[in-house]
């Protein structure tokens, strides 16, 4: 048992003091983001908004993103990304107090988007701290541990969110989500000031290429989206699923989304470092992640046994394991072709993309069709996505070869 405590701490030897500060700040700002999670329930069981208008929120929520995303990529490679990440992090953590107080469909669709516009715009300037403070050779596992801290904080965020509705309700969900914002923004001033540390990978690009003419990384662009909007669905709809179809409550919904995130956090570390290792290209475990992502979907139209839901669940946390930080190190190391900012922009932006549509479509089909035919279609999404990595994977052969 020693042993093998001491091999999983030997996962995370190497990484600079500026990540760790970096993944803190980001367990503080993600253990407070509650009300994403149950955002569905709310609008559906306690504004009593229906299926449908919560899914055309979701979808500015994703609108809001995108451009959040975009802004966030371009502000981070004219101001550096100490600002953009400063501002985005005070700045969404008052708008997310102020969320709260919005009860019409009309002012809360305005409200979602201006938050998610700022708070959005810190995830490419993080990307790109991220690289700025890593070692080359280092980066995919700096990618792992900030994606530990965001799990961390999912798997405490949901959990403590179901107990908040049960005893104070919905409201304390937003004011918890605003304070830790702002918690996060002081520890960010504290620790990462320019003043006080010094970057360890150049993070610009004297002669940058451009980005549009990058075809293998608009390939995984679209693959991305794809995967994103399956991938959404287990925090638009699955919620639903849980609540109406098998019955769940608040508590029990949190409790087994925060089982993914605690899997994540005991083990995605050991699992990378040792798919690092291996001989299996970035692109190819990307593929294989997608396809147990899709899997979760098509083994809960198998029964309607309660377990499957924890199965399902195990299915997508490990394919969620393997996509996200290869897909991420792969973005990076793509990204110092041109702007690095840019490049991570776009990244963010293909997830921002699945938000728009993917939970307004998800809502729509259940609502229109059903879970079971929804999870059909979902499952079929997965199958284009694996195609798509497949045409990327011939694509950086082919390119390979000319160079």
């Amino acid at each position: 048992m020693k042993r093998l405590f001491n091999n999983y701490i030997n996962t995370f030897k190497g990484l600079s003091p500026e990540v760790w500060w970096l993944a803190l700040i980001t367990l503080i700002n993600r253990a407070g983001t509650m009300v994403i999670p149950f955002l569905s329930l709310y609008l559906n069981k306690d504004l009593g908004f229906s299926l449908s208008n919560v899914g055309w929120i979701l979808s500015i929520f994703g609108l809001g993103s995108v451009a959040g995303s975009w802004f966030g990529g371009k502000l981070t490679d004219k101001f550096g990304f100490y600002r953009v990440m400063i501002f985005s992090l005070f700045a969404t953590g008052i708008l997310f107090i102020l969320l709260q107080y919005l009860t019409t469909f009309l002012s809360f669709s305005i409200g979602i988007f201006l938050v998610m516009l700022v708070a959005d715009s810190f995830r490419p300037a993080m990307f790109v701290a991220m690289s700025a403070y890593s070692k080359p050779e280092n980066k995919t596992r700096s990618v792992t541990l900030i994606r530990l801290a965001i799990n961390l904080g999912f798997s405490a965020g949901p959990a403590v969110g179901g107990i908040i509705i049960t005893t104070i309700g919905y409201s304390g969900l937003f004011w918890v989500d605003g304070i830790t914002c702002l918690l996060a923004t002081i520890l960010l001033i504290k620790v990462l000031h320019p003043k006080k540390v010094k970057a360890l990978d150049s993070v610009i690009n004297e002669n940058p290429e451009s980005i549009i003419k990058d075809k293998p990384y608009w390939l995984f662009l679209i693959a991305m989206t794809f995967f994103g909007i399956i991938f959404l669905q287990y925090f638009s709809t699955m919620p639903l699923y849980y609540k109406d179809f098998q019955s769940l409550t608040e508590l029990e919904i949190g409790l087994l989304m925060g089982m993914n995130g605690f899997i994540i956090f005991a083990l995605e570390m050991p699992l990378i470092k040792w798919l690092e290792n291996s001989t299996f290209t970035r692109v190819g475990l990307m593929i294989f992640g997608a396809l147990l992502v899709g899997a979760s979907f098509i083994v809960l139209t198998i029964t309607s046994w309660i377990g499957i839901l924890i199965f399902g669940m195990l299915l997508m946390t490990i394919g969620e394991m393997i996509v996200f930080p290869f897909s991420n190190a792969f973005a990076m190391n793509r990204g110092k072709r041109g702007k690095l900012g840019e490049y991570m922009a776009l990244y963010t932006i293909s997830f921002s993309v699945s938000h728009v549509f993917g939970h307004n479509a998800g809502m729509q089909l259940i609502d229109k069709l059903g879970y079971n035919t929804t999870w059909i279609i979902i499952t079929i999404l997965a199958v284009i996505c694996i195609f798509i990595l497949m045409l990327l994977k011939r694509s950086l052969i082919a390119e390979k070869s000319t160079v």
